[in-house]
């Protein structure tokens, strides 16, 4: 039977995990070697692979949606980061759920890392009370520095531009250039219609079987932390498709 993004993930078996390199190299991707194995050039990454989350990005929308469902999960996100001694990495905006998930982390105690682009700092309302508030030149920055900094990812319910971070990051990693855990956070069954849409891609021969591998689906805040700690223990092993060589 087919596995469904919808469902809970499977365990893939007789896989080598893919560990996560040192520096990412957004510009450019991995070069696969000719004959070999893929498992031949992740070998020397296998200690670059944190045990424990230490930061996690949070996608979220600047708005705060109709739902108080939605702010109040920000709110309980950032104190559950907080509470596990994680800093919490975010788009540096004050407003919507942006906002409400660093009020939760910084109401615990916890550590906030803002990163906004100048031109948004006014749009955004940049969040002066972050622990550090970076801002940089553009929008692609502004991502490259959140996964830097970010040792696993949460995906809020939001508009276009959380879409956006969202399917940069689980190409990033179907792409082999990263495996953190990419955890998303279905408040509501918000992303209910989405998580539908990725199983018509595969049903329709867009993404390949596995791929439902790329996201873990939490329905409450209290699995996010505990499932990217888990993943980040025992990663999850490389999704292969048909036409990678080594496979």
């Amino acid at each position: 039977m087919d596995q469904s993004f919808t469902k809970n993930q499977p365990k893939w078996q007789e896989r080598q995990p893919l560990p996560e390199p040192d520096n990412f190299p957004v510009m450019s991707t991995p070069t696969l070697p000719p004959e070999d194995s893929l498992d031949d050039i992740v070998a020397p990454f296998s200690a670059a692979a944190p045990k424990r989350l230490g930061a996690m990005c949070v996608f979220c929308g600047a708005n705060a949606g109709l739902d108080p469902a939605f702010r109040q999960a920000a709110t309980d996100l950032g104190s559950a980061l907080a509470a596990h001694g994680a800093t919490l990495v975010t788009g540096g905006g004050s407003t919507g759920l942006m906002g409400a998930v660093n009020d939760g982390a910084l109401a615990g105690g916890g550590k906030v890392i803002g990163v906004i682009p100048d031109f948004l700092k006014t749009k955004e309302l940049a969040d002066l009370r972050s622990t550090e508030l970076l801002v940089v030149h553009d929008m692609h920055t502004r991502k490259r520095t959140m996964f830097e900094r970010a040792d696993a990812f949460c995906i809020l319910p939001g508009g276009v531009g959380t879409l956006d971070e969202t399917f940069e990051i689980v190409t990033w990693r179907q792409l082999h250039l990263h495996n953190k855990p990419i955890i998303l956070l279905n408040v509501k069954d918000y992303w209910t219609p989405l998580l539908a849409m990725f199983d018509r891609m595969r049903d329709m021969n867009f993404a390949h079987h596995g791929h439902e591998a790329l996201v873990t689906v939490a329905d409450t805040v209290a699995e996010v932390v505990p499932a990217a700690e888990r993943e980040l223990a025992e990663p999850k092993p490389v999704v292969r498709f048909p036409g990678m060589k080594g496979t």
